[in-house]
């Protein structure tokens, strides 16, 4: 039985560090998309992310969040923004190892999201 990339990429605290570069040294430091973070509770906002990409990545459903389309409401997210975050997770990812194939795969499933993320 194939591993799902969650197991691949070494679940819950792999993803955690991850995350962790994703937002400290990509997304808080990029002045397109760091302003919709001000006023965020960092760290309320890993813990969602981080179980949100854990179930994108295969991983157990323990996302009892907000739906996309609601957390983002009212954010008026363009695509330039959508796909800011999609690159830095993109280099993130990579950063911890993961292989392109492994990547492509995550940031699709990801940009499946798109429609509920962006105009509202």
């Amino acid at each position: 039985m194939e591993q799902t990339l969650y197991e691949k990429v070494g679940g819950e605290d792999a993803i955690a560090k991850v995350v962790d570069y994703f937002y400290n040294e990509l997304v808080l430091k990029d002045e397109t998309v760091n302003q919709f973070f001000k006023e965020t509770d960092m760290e309320k906002q890993r813990r969602h992310q981080t179980k949100f990409i854990s179930f994108a990545l295969g991983g157990p459903n323990q996302y009892s969040g907000k739906s996309m389309a609601k957390a983002h409401s009212g954010m008026n997210l363009q695509p330039a923004h959508f796909d800011a975050i999609a690159k830095h997770l993109h280099t993130a990812l990579a950063h911890f190892g993961i292989n392109e194939p492994d990547i492509d795969k995550a940031i699709t499933k990801v940009a499946s999201l798109r429609e509920d993320i962006l105009y509202k």
